[in-house]
């Protein structure tokens, strides 16, 4: 008899395709869909993004999609009958496929995935690639969230970050996403980049908070290796953020959100009331299912992790040829997955259920507690407000004899 995955791709990994084999059928799955485009490249950013001078001819919006059509495909044939609760359109630019292309884009997980009645379904925006016409067309097609990259409301922040938006066009693009029937809209802040004051992030916090959003999140700016900004770092045109201007920054924007009624519950997200928080997201944090489909995107499933080939043409000209699209995967041990969820838990309002670890585990989490870190609110250990500017290590210290 021939299994399922030799009907679907020849070059599944034996280990990825017996993980998918006992997945459950019923538990809710995400999907989350990769848009590799961007208009410009900006100086901090590591994802997998290409303009349109970098891949020339050798991938269109047309040929990704279709690429993305066959993963779809397959995938479902893996999975079986199973239903889809979020999905998030992520990039890159995805708002550059307009109102029209991430219409078809939904069209094409329906074709292969039930959506459950409630689905959260999000997709990423660039400011400056919407419009009224925009949000309304996406909102027919079934959208429920749209998360707009702000990042700060300064232009000179904006320009070290090399952001291409005009100050004021996050906050205008948000009010034209509600009057076309977003309840759930997102700004993302980035904060501490050189040159950025104190009055720079209380003028993004105000723009934040005169804006139609039940959402905000809010990023410490990182240096990641390989990137613009990490060369002009290492050359001496850009200061590294500094440690204690972050801790002061991110103390300033929990202040201002909780006196404006958002809650945080995960480190860097604050929603006003439940129904605020990202679904999506919540699911990546609790290591639910999820397929990651399109070039370079992560997947988790049973405890298998795989990840896809980066280039939009080699992603594509996988899936022509009939072979699975991954660049590699792992299985992830019972070791692994008790770190990563003492990781990624414990960076949620929700906590850490005590019962995640072990005597010497609780042990020095008991100490964190007594060094006011962590607190226990019923059976999870939960990080206080000083905790929460230490969260990285607190995990350390919990993890580590």
């Amino acid at each position: 008899m021939t299994s399922p995955a030799a009907l679907t791709w020849r070059t599944l990994p034996d280990a990825v395709a017996g993980r998918l084999a006992g997945a459950s059928h019923d538990d809710g799955l995400g999907l989350y869909l990769h848009v590799p485009f961007c208009a410009t490249r900006c100086g901090y950013c590591d994802f997998n993004t290409y303009t349109a001078g970098e891949l020339g001819s050798s991938s269109s919006p047309q040929s990704w999609l279709a690429a993305v059509r066959r993963e779809l495909a397959g995938a479902a044939r893996l999975l079986g009958p199973r239903p889809v609760t979020t999905v998030f359109v992520g990039g890159g630019t995805p708002s550059l496929l307009g109102g029209n292309g991430l219409a078809d884009l939904l069209d094409a997980v329906r074709t292969e995935f039930d959506l459950v009645p409630g689905a959260e379904v999000t997709t990423e925006s660039n400011p400056e690639s919407t419009s009224p016409e925009f949000f309304e067309a996406i909102r027919a097609a079934g959208y429920t969230r749209v998360s707009l990259g702000m990042q700060s409301a300064a232009a000179h922040v904006l320009a070290v970050l090399e952001r291409t938006h005009t100050p004021g066009r996050a906050v205008a693009a948000a009010r034209e996403a509600a009057s076309a029937g977003f309840e759930h809209v997102n700004l993302d802040v980035i904060y501490g980049t050189p040159g950025e004051t104190d009055a720079d992030l209380d003028a993004t916090l105000d723009a934040v908070l005169s804006a139609p959003v039940d959402h905000v999140s809010a990023y410490a700016l990182i240096v990641e290796d390989g990137t613009a900004f990490a060369r002009k770092v290492r050359r001496g045109e850009l200061a590294a953020p500094d440690d204690d201007v972050l801790a002061s920054r991110y103390e300033r924007i929990d202040a201002r959100l909780s006196d404006a009624g958002f809650d945080w519950y995960e480190v860097s997200n604050w929603a006003r009331g439940d129904d605020g928080a990202c679904r999506h997201n919540e699911a990546y944090w609790r290591s639910d299912d999820w397929w990651g489909v399109g070039p370079g995107a992560h997947s988790h499933v049973n405890g298998a992790r795989w990840w896809n080939r980066k280039h939009p043409s080699t992603y594509a000209s996988a899936l022509a040829d009939g072979c699975w699209p991954g660049d590699g995967f792992e299985v992830v041990d019972a070791d692994d997955a008790h770190t990563e969820a003492v990781m990624l838990r414990l960076r949620m309002r929700s906590g850490l259920p005590v019962s995640e670890l072990d005597d010497g585990e609780r042990a020095r989490a008991d100490t964190a507690v007594a060094d006011r870190l962590l607190q226990v609110v019923g059976d999870a250990y939960v990080l206080t407000d000083a905790g929460r500017l230490l969260a990285d290590g607190v995990i350390r210290q919990i993890l580590v004899d």
